[in-house]
């Protein structure tokens, strides 16, 4: 086939490539909020659930732009227990993510919540929800996500 008959099948089909996306960062360490210790430590054995939560956000291109979405996800059961979904990165994305673990699971005091150091988890709101609720904070190590 020639580049033009090419060319005009794909005209006539309607069909075109997909450019590749961008990287979107979703973690903002360079921050001067305190950051907590990792006391979580690649310890994921869990016997019983609402011991250990993690938290991330992860980005996902859409139609319309990206997204960006925050889960808290229960080690025990590896479930996820709570989300939020938006367009932009902010301490409320992870808040109302883990407003809704908290609303579906109701924790004990001494759960512990592990995270990177991102601003959102560093924030002094989502801190502040979590000794509300006695929750301990745990958090990797710059520049590695599970230590």
């Amino acid at each position: 086939m020639s580049k033009e008959r090419v060319e005009r099948l794909i005209k006539e089909t309607g069909i075109h490539a997909n450019a590749k996306k961008k990287y979107q960062a979703t973690t903002d360490s360079k921050h001067s909020l305190p950051v907590a210790a990792n006391s979580l430590n690649r310890n994921f054995r869990v016997d019983k659930p609402n011991q250990f939560w993690v938290a991330d956000i992860t980005y996902i291109y859409t139609q319309e732009g990206w997204l960006y979405l925050s889960t808290i996800m229960d080690l025990y059961s590896r479930k996820i227990i709570g989300w939020s979904m938006k367009s932009r990165i902010t301490p409320d994305l992870a808040i109302e993510a883990l407003n809704m673990a908290i609303k579906q699971r109701n924790p004990g005091r001494g759960l512990l919540l592990h995270s990177d150091q991102g601003s959102q988890y560093a924030s002094y709101c989502y801190q502040i929800l979590l000794k509300k609720y006695g929750m301990l904070c745990s958090m990797s190590r710059k520049g590695n996500c599970i230590r």
